[in-house]
């Protein structure tokens, strides 16, 4: 069977599997949704809150949308071919976070104890810098493999950035995490960079050693057990995970860092035994490190017993926080619809209002029904993820583009579960959505590099050449 067209017209033939079409008009048309929906929420709050749209309204509308229409630009003439759900759905959640963010901004109470006030246009200015880096990103890196190459160096790296903050002079501890560094006026989170360098560590890594990893000495209780001289990279990682914990006090960090190992370990291997060892080793590690670590301890006590520890905290009891059971107050004041945008009073979480818990704003003033759909659009950038993975070529790739959804989706989990009380609070902060630098301009840079897999994943293959003596399936490009 052949397929021919007139080379004059711009038309693309595909058949099969071989090519896809670029979809960068649907990415178009979802953006205009992606910048338009938080419009709208931007012009509710000022309306809930000052019987008047803003003032500042269309300077919002414009440079969101002007920021997202750079990021499609750029992707049209550099990723023709990538997912076009990706960019949409991170517009969308950060567009929402700067109203959450600006809506927190009037509060008086936060103003007070100087947490408020000028949040939203700073966080603009981070997403700019994010979506810069995204630019970067997709103009600069022609080809993800390319990174493969940095293996090592990624691993040197990114135990540079994770020890940075216990830098004497440098780090700054922050409410008992030591995982930020001061740099003249700005504070910077250089784990929120580690994860991604150590995804493009770990692929380059697993890629080599994962046939090693994958053989089995013997079989116990239905599980394939590695052999002990196969445990020794997961025990290092293993070991780091907790050093960081304990010198760090950053249980976030610590369980993203070695849960995003052991997913890309079982990817490479396919063997169950691996997560099996993972979750036993990580919770073992976490029960250890709460026994002597106070900061930690603390965390668990605010989860087992919320109500206690804010009872305490009004006590002025040195070392509790009244948190916990603020935002699960949050939670059931919103109920199923909410409260409504701007009428709610998540401002009494104070310091972290805008950071840690801004979950809660979204869960009392869009209820149950708003928390859903925005967890249902970060299962779709998860989902988006993976299925670029399925789709890439090469096992770099695939590694890089799973362990790249699996640290978001990690990060979701336990920023989202900490805060709805499921496990205990990490500090994390909850990607695109939260108040912090650090955090938005990390996630375009992983939104970037999915980006520059899936269009290499899905990029039509080269039409083949004529040959008159058979019959051969061509694919005709413009």
């Amino acid at each position: 069977m052949s397929s021919t067209t007139n080379p004059s017209t711009h038309h693309t033939s595909t058949i099969g599997a071989i090519g896809a079409p670029s979809r960068r008009n649907t990415e178009l048309a979802l953006l205009v949704f992606a910048v338009l929906i938080p419009v709208f929420a931007y012009a509710n709050v000022g309306l809930a809150i000052n019987d008047e749209v803003p003032a500042g309204l269309l300077s919002y509308g414009l440079g969101l949308g002007l920021l997202a229409g750079v990021g499609h630009l750029v992707v049209r003439r550099f990723a023709p071919y990538s997912d076009p759900l990706l960019l949409p759905l991170a517009t969308l959640l950060n567009g929402l976070g700067l109203v959450a963010i600006w809506r927190l901004d009037q509060s008086e109470l936060l103003q007070s104890i100087d947490q408020a006030g000028n949040a939203a246009p700073r966080q603009l200015i981070y997403t700019a810098m994010g979506i810069a880096l995204f630019v970067a990103v997709l103009v600069f890196l022609k080809d993800h493999r390319v990174l493969q190459r940095y293996t090592y160096i990624s691993m040197v790296g990114a135990l540079f950035l994770l020890l940075l903050p216990l830098v004497p002079g440098l780090g700054k501890n922050i409410y008992g995490a030591k995982i930020w560094i001061q740099v003249g006026s700005f504070s910077i989170q250089p784990g929120e960079f580690a994860k991604i360098v150590l995804a493009i560590f770990f692929a380059g890594y697993l890629m080599v050693k994962r046939d090693a990893l994958a053989l089995a000495s013997r079989r116990f209780m239905g599980l394939y057990l590695p052999r002990g001289r196969d445990l020794g990279p997961i025990l290092v990682v293993w070991i780091v995970s907790i050093l960081i914990l304990v010198f760090e006090t950053d249980l976030g960090t610590s369980l993203l860092f070695f849960g995003m190992f052991v997913i890309m370990l079982y990817v490479a291997t396919e063997r169950t035994s691996w997560i099996v060892f993972g979750m036993l080793m990580s919770a073992v590690g976490a029960v250890g490190v709460a026994t002597f670590e106070p900061h930690i301890q603390q965390r668990v006590d605010a989860w087992l017993d919320p109500m206690r520890e804010f009872a305490l905290s009004r006590a002025n009891q040195v070392g509790h926080s009244e948190q916990a059971m603020q935002a699960l107050w949050a939670f059931g004041s919103g109920g199923t619809l909410g409260t409504g945008w701007g009428q709610g009073h998540s401002e009494l979480i104070r310091f972290a209002a805008n950071s840690d818990f801004i979950l809660a704003t979204f869960g009392e003033e869009l209820g149950l029904a708003g928390l859903m759909a925005l967890l249902l659009l970060y299962a779709l950038i998860v989902e988006r993820g993976v299925r670029t993975a399925l789709a890439a070529r090469d096992p770099f790739g695939k590694l890089l583009a799973i362990g790249l959804s699996g640290a978001f989706a990690l990060q979701v989990f336990v920023v989202a579960g900490g805060v709805m009380g499921l496990i205990p609070l990490t500090g994390m902060t909850m990607p695109f959505l939260a108040y912090g630098g650090s955090s938005v301009i990390a996630n375009w840079a992983l939104i970037g590099i999915l980006l520059r897999i899936s269009d290499t994943a899905r990029r039509p293959a080269p039409a083949a050449p004529a040959n008159p003596d058979a019959e051969m399936t061509q694919v005709v490009r413009p």
